[in-house]
């Protein structure tokens, strides 16, 4: 090939697939033994202003050792429910808390995880455009998701189902 010519490479991933799979690494950040979750934001500019992974609050020091990763009603000795629903931020949380940019209104959040209710009002609060998940777990529900959805579409706020168009392999 010449110098300055213009070729098709059909290495170059989408944006879509760079965005969603920031994401992925994101999520192999966390702790959490039992469910490992990833959070990216972008702006209009195809610009990253936001990431986070699900965890503890990190000005908590040696947190791992000191909050549950379980999920039980028991009390610990000083009577904390042991239960690490009652502790863990969220992906989607840490990536509003920890974004770049002042203002984040209509950016695009992508996550490996519908996100819950909880997630859903700071998404809406903080005047998200529109959200790109990977999965959705629905089961064990007690309407979380179904309340984010309604939140959501109450907001004008897009929801996106994450189709992978192709199996990407990293090489290093």
């Amino acid at each position: 090939m010449a110098l300055g010519s213009k070729s098709q490479n059909n290495d170059i991933i989408n944006w879509e697939e760079y965005f969603m799979g920031v994401a992925v690494l994101s999520a192999k950040r966390s702790k959490d033994p039992n469910t490992k979750v990833g959070a990216c934001i972008v702006n209009e500019n195809k610009r990253i202003v936001g990431l986070g992974y699900n965890g503890y609050p990190d000005n908590i020091h040696d947190n791992d050792a000191k909050l549950p990763w379980g999920k039980s009603s028991e009390k610990d000795a000083d009577g904390n429910v042991k239960d690490r629903d009652l502790y863990v931020c969220h992906a989607e949380m840490n990536a509003i808390v920890n974004k770049l940019s002042v203002d984040i209104t209509d950016c695009t959040i992508y996550t490996t995880l519908f996100p819950c209710n909880e997630c859903a009002k700071l998404i809406c609060q903080s005047r998200l455009g529109k959200v790109v998940y990977l999965k959705r777990k629905d089961e064990d529900d007690e309407g979380k998701h179904k309340a984010a959805e309604n939140m959501f579409n109450l907001g004008g706020i897009k929801m996106e189902k994450y189709k992978p168009t192709r199996t990407i392999e990293l090489e290093i």
